[in-house]
């Protein structure tokens, strides 16, 4: 598995997709964060990145499936999988070694945002004035969010042979798992109902750790969807073998 793991880790890294992929996110990240009039924290003058942290989920509706539409396309394409397969490695750990590779790659373009923390906190009034444990909880919950979308994306590469498609797929799957529950929520009436359903979507255990209290159902929640997602992806490459 460790083998599989740093083949796909260094396949990534040697590629220019990866690094065009984590430039293009850091790029957009801070242009909204910094110079655009409508989302710049210079604007709105308060030593908070809570904006930043409801802008990323989006952003990530596009980078990590960028980053994974190539983990199963690219290998049943150019018939490398039938080769994997005859390794002694079972399909569980295949698919663990994908998704653990593609998750680095979403921690690797994680942490240089972790800068913007340090030049708000310079720029508070007084300096360091900034709610450090709502940052630490906020940065939990994205890699949670990219835990479970990463999976969302290893199982859409797992469904075609075509890259793009598979992109297509796993942005539609995770803007839909990350809004979708809470706009189906708006159409019910009752509120019991209506809370229920919202909490189905990522969406509410996202901003339920960000707020930077860690509660054991959120984690629960997200361990859960990503290991459900993982597992239709094993059922499929063990159909397809």
């Amino acid at each position: 598995m460790y083998a599989v793991f740093k083949r796909e880790l260094f396949s990534f890294l040697n590629s220019m997709v990866a690094y065009i992929t984590i430039a293009v996110f850091l790029l957009v990240s801070g242009l909204l964060l910094w110079f655009f009039p409508d989302t710049s924290l210079l604007d709105y003058g308060y030593a908070d990145l809570s904006g930043f942290f409801s802008l990323v989920p989006y952003l990530f509706m596009f980078l990590i499936p960028a980053i994974t539409m190539r983990s199963f396309a690219e290998e049943r394409r150019e018939g490398t999988y039938e080769l994997l397969v005859t390794k002694p490695i079972t399909i569980w750990q295949i698919v663990m070694a994908k998704y653990l590779s593609s998750l680095t790659l979403v921690l690797l373009a994680l942490i240089p945002t972790v800068i913007y923390y340090f030049s708000v906190s310079k720029l508070g009034f007084p300096e360091g004035n900034v709610d450090t444990g709502a940052v630490v909880g906020s940065y939990i919950g994205l890699f949670l969010l990219g835990s479970a979308f990463t999976a969302i994306g290893i199982f859409s590469s797992a469904l075609t042979k075509n890259q793009i498609i598979s992109f297509i797929i796993a942005a539609a799957l995770c803007a839909f798992s990350f809004l979708g529950f809470d706009y189906s929520s708006q159409f019910l009436s009752l509120q019991n109902v209506e809370a229920a359903i919202a909490s189905l979507g990522i969406n509410a255990h996202y901003l339920s750790i960000s707020r930077g209290v860690l509660d054991t159902r959120d984690l629960i929640y997200f361990i859960t969807f990503a290991s459900l997602f993982l597992l239709f992806t094993q059922m499929i490459m063990g159909g397809k073998k």
